[in-house]
């Protein structure tokens, strides 16, 4: 694959609303549509991104950064509000780079950390999260895991992923 990060478009829209999950993760992960909402009333804090294979490709991801570094929830202030990877591309590297742009742009901000929240459930992201650096904070917040991953310096030249 090819992969691409794009900013959602009225071109591209459409697309990122079929972006279909496994029907297993459905009640685990939000639907993309239901997250374009809520990056739309929230415009100052979200970055919504697509992940397409190659340019002008299909969309085969979809993740929405959260950057609000006044939150007074530090795991709100900088990282992962949603991820979704079509089905017939988990497993292929789309989840991975998702996160790895959500990183650099935080670090592009000054952040030295990110965050995600997930659902322990038998078919959540707990696995591949861990996979990727993450580690439990131990704090839970609406029922859910937070995890945060330390970014290298800004000194570090290369995937802030291991």
């Amino acid at each position: 694959m090819d992969l691409r990060l794009v900013p959602v478009t009225p071109d591209n829209v459409a697309d990122a609303c079929r972006l279909a999950i496994r029907p297993e993760q459905e009640g685990v992960v939000a639907p993309v549509a239901s997250s374009l909402a809520e990056a739309y009333a929230s415009p100052d804090v979200a970055w919504p991104r697509l992940v397409t294979d190659g340019e002008g490709g299909p969309v085969v991801g979809f993740v929405m950064g959260s950057f609000d570094p006044g939150n007074e929830v530090p795991a709100f202030r900088c990282g992962i509000w949603r991820l979704n990877v079509a089905a017939h591309a988990q497993g292929q590297g789309v989840g991975r780079f998702a996160v790895q742009a959500v990183a650099d742009e935080a670090r592009r901000r000054g952040n030295d950390r990110i965050t995600v929240l997930w659902e322990r459930h038998e078919h959540g992201p707990e696995e591949f999260y861990l996979r990727l650096g993450f580690r439990p904070t131990g704090e839970e917040l609406f029922g859910e895991v937070v995890g945060e991953l330390v970014l290298p310096g800004r000194e570090h030249d290369g995937p802030l992923l291991g």
